[in-house]
């Protein structure tokens, strides 16, 4: 077969190649290669829920082929919109968040928006930094974690004039809106539960990050209605792993062999709790129950499987982001605390 050169192909097209640095690829190029207008390569970018899907294609693959990259400041600029959502959480570092991030990324950038994530490391200080630089970096919402915040923190919030969602917590008087669950009402059901089930001297392993501490307050109030002693709290470093688990159980082990039941602010640390029982040759529950919080996918995967706390964590990032978007479109929000719930999954480990 003969190869074409250079003489026998047809002179390709300007609109159609990509163009160098000094002559940038503009959305009116795009929108001629297309064969459409310009306002509909502005929606296949912004809306593109809004476009037919055969056009949408065709557009998005010009826009991959000619290499062009829209300006998000200028349309920002005219619109006073920059189309980024910013979230902050406590830490990236293990899974507890992921699909609250998740819920939140899918569903804004199913409607042209693109978010921005801060990591606070469960401070309140750090989070007011974050806060600050999202609001001058002009996002057009916040979603925050929790529901304990500096008093700058909510002032900034409360001048900056964009709509902002607290998560995984529940609140009578919110900043502005809403997406969670008590973590008090989950600590009280599993205290419930456990105690229902025969045990009687318990201990909570946790942080002492505010939803923590409502777990284990919610846990207290349980087994003082039943007339049993408080539980022990231990505590344990922020963003902990299996390694604090291990540790936090030796430690019940040795030094309070009364206790015969404990709940565990996540799953993460109370499944190494498991693996330490294991390894010590400890039946569990029959020795010490086991139980932990937020139902991971790594839950159901230790021996014993583990009994815990489910929470729509997923469903909280999709709820935050539809809140924000309904908002920014100038609609308005039927109930703007909303309360996700919880319930006790009971498994073998307790």
């Amino acid at each position: 077969m003969k190869r074409k050169t250079t003489s026998d192909s047809a002179p390709a097209s300007p609109v159609a190649t990509r163009k160098t640095a000094q002559s940038a690829v503009t959305k009116e190029d795009v929108a001629r290669a297309a064969g459409v207008s310009h306002i509909t390569v502005s929606r296949v970018i912004n809306t593109p829920d809004k476009v037919a899907p055969e056009t949408r294609a065709k557009v998005q693959s010009f826009i991959a082929s000619m290499g062009y990259i829209p300006n998000l400041l200028a349309g920002g600029l005219a619109s006073k919109r920059t189309r980024i959502i910013a979230a902050i959480v406590p830490t990236i570092s293990h899974s507890i968040f992921a699909e609250t991030v998740r819920g939140l990324s899918e569903q804004l950038s199913a409607q042209g928006y693109q978010l921005l994530l801060g990591q606070s490391n469960y401070s309140e200080d750090a989070e007011t930094a974050l806060v600050e630089a999202f609001i001058g970096r002009r996002v057009d919402g916040l979603v925050l974690t929790g529901v304990q915040h500096t008093e700058r923190t909510r002032q900034r919030l409360k001048t900056a004039n964009i709509p902002v969602v607290e998560t995984w917590d529940l609140t009578p008087e919110p900043i502005d809106m809403l997406a969670g669950f008590s973590n008090h009402g989950a600590g009280r059901a599993m205290g419930d539960y456990l105690q229902q089930r025969g045990y009687r001297r318990m201990a909570f392993v946790g942080g002492e990050d505010p939803r923590g501490q409502s777990r284990f307050s919610g846990m207290r109030d349980a087994l003082l209605a039943h007339a049993l002693e408080a539980p022990l709290y231990l505590t344990v470093p922020f963003g902990s792993f299996l390694s604090a688990g291990r540790e936090a159980i030796t430690m019940i082990l040795e030094q309070h062999a009364e206790v015969d039941a404990v709940f565990f602010s996540n799953d993460v640390i109370a499944a190494g709790a498991v693996l330490e029982c294991q390894r010590r040759h400890i039946q569990v529950p029959q020795r010490i129950a086991l139980a932990g919080f937020a139902n991971l996918d790594i839950a159901p995967e230790v021996h014993p499987a583990l009994t815990t706390v489910q929470i729509s964590s997923l469903q909280i990032g999709q709820t935050a982001a539809q809140m924000l978007l309904a908002r920014l479109a100038g609609e308005g929000v039927d109930d703007p605390v909303c309360d996700l719930g919880f319930s006790v999954v009971p498994r073998a480990s307790a």
